[in-house]
């Protein structure tokens, strides 16, 4: 195992405090995370995978993004919520509803979202599909939350899609009670760019709740409901059956839904809603799962149960348990989204899938960011999703690489 070649601590507290300032527009809580993750990476060595998103080169890039990042943060910022789609639908009007362009998976759940996603799009990605996706929030760059083909999108076409959908923004300002809020404007601009891209499917992750959250303009053809747990109880409800409704929301007349092993009064909520819209169900532990898991050198070798049949020795270099069941899942709606259990009864190409799998990163997700000593860095923020870094077998594997 290679070390890390010597490097100097004596600026670390300084560049530390230097990102924390630059970041004094937003959250100070997510400011501090933020910098923390930008100071580690810095000082460790380099990802593996995607890389780091920095700041862009050019001055006067970085001058155009800067301001539309303040332009952003003007508006009603994603932890003020206005449960209504008026707005949104209004601005899909007027921009001629892109988000109708393509296919898209749209992802709700407590935990697992943005990793399941990203293992998604990296299956598209191997069976050459142009994806589009969707997530929040950033770790490092604005840019990191609309990405192009497994990448974030350019500071240039942030701009330019900024730019292209402004006067469209405004005016649904003008005649809408509230202005359009960060979340919303950002949403617009990912709808948009996907569909200049154009990508031949979106994968979409909820920002909070389902039926009311600004990506739920979108039709998927599958729903994906990553674990329920207790989180935003004071929006959403305060048992995983409560916020199981609001969730439910994402599953359209006629989809597929694909459903992460979940409490069973969340569970009963998801089942009933499905019924209602004739929709069909894949539950983990019944049509798909997790056949069997054991911990290796960076990361973990999976067997998985796909709809079409068994997915043997897949590398996962991602940590934890909870990454071989989004794995599972992630599988699961790739093949439903190319019909199989339904129209088809076969497997995908296992070296394909092997081979997306073994691509996969998931930065701020149990992510080994320094070593000597090893500095794990984990964005969990409620207790079910604190608990995977618990585990043992996480500080086993996580010390292996």
């Amino acid at each position: 195992m290679s070390q890390l070649p010597p490097h100097d601590d004596s600026d670390a507290p300084d560049a530390f405090e230097e990102i924390v300032e630059a970041e004094t527009d937003r959250d100070p809580d997510l400011a501090v995370i933020e910098a923390g993750s930008r100071t580690l990476r810095t000082q460790g060595a380099p990802q593996q995978g995607d890389e780091a998103v920095r700041r862009p080169q050019d001055p006067e890039v970085d001058k155009a993004l800067r301001v539309i990042e303040q332009e952003l943060l003007g508006r009603w910022p994603e932890t003020k919520l206005d449960p209504s789609l008026v707005r949104m639908a209004a601005l899909m009007d007027v921009l001629g509803e892109p988000q109708r362009a393509y296919p898209s998976v749209h992802i709700t759940g407590t935990n697992g979202k943005t990793s399941t996603a990203r293992m998604i799009e990296a299956l598209f990605g191997a069976f050459e599909l142009r994806t589009g996706r969707y997530t929040s929030p950033h770790v490092q760059s604005i840019t990191e939350r609309i990405s192009l083909d497994g990448s974030p999108i350019d500071p240039e076409r942030f701009i330019e899609t900024y730019k292209d959908i402004q006067p469209y923004v405004e005016m649904t300002d003008s005649v809408q009670e509230h202005r359009l809020s960060f979340f919303e404007t950002l949403t617009g601009m990912a709808y948009a760019a996907f569909a200049d891209a154009p990508v031949d499917v979106a994968v979409v992750e909820v920002g909070m709740g389902g039926s009311w959250d600004a990506t739920n303009v979108i039709d998927a053809s599958v729903a994906v409901i990553t674990p329920i747990d207790l989180d935003h109880t004071d929006r959403l409800g305060t048992t995983p059956g409560e916020i199981a409704v609001e969730k439910s929301g994402i599953i359209k007349q006629g989809a597929t839904v694909i459903l992460a092993q979940q409490p069973v009064d969340a569970a009963q909520v998801m089942l009933k809603k499905a019924v209602e819209v004739d929709a069909t169900v894949a539950r983990e532990g019944m049509e798909f799962g997790v056949v069997s898991r054991e911990v290796a050198v960076g990361g973990q070798l999976v067997t998985l149960r796909g709809l079409g049949g068994e997915y043997e020795e897949i590398f996962l270099p991602l940590h934890g348990a909870h990454q071989a069941h989004n794995a599972a899942v992630a599988l699961a709606v790739v093949e439903a989204f190319f019909g199989i259990g339904a129209e088809h009864a076969r497997t995908l190409d296992i070296d394909t899938v092997r081979k997306a799998f073994a691509a996969v990163t998931s930065p701020g997700r149990l992510e080994v960011v320094r070593r000597s000593p090893t500095v794990v860095l984990d964005a969990a923020h409620n207790p079910a999703g604190a608990r995977p870094a618990a585990a043992p077998s996480v500080r086993r594997s996580a010390s292996a690489v």
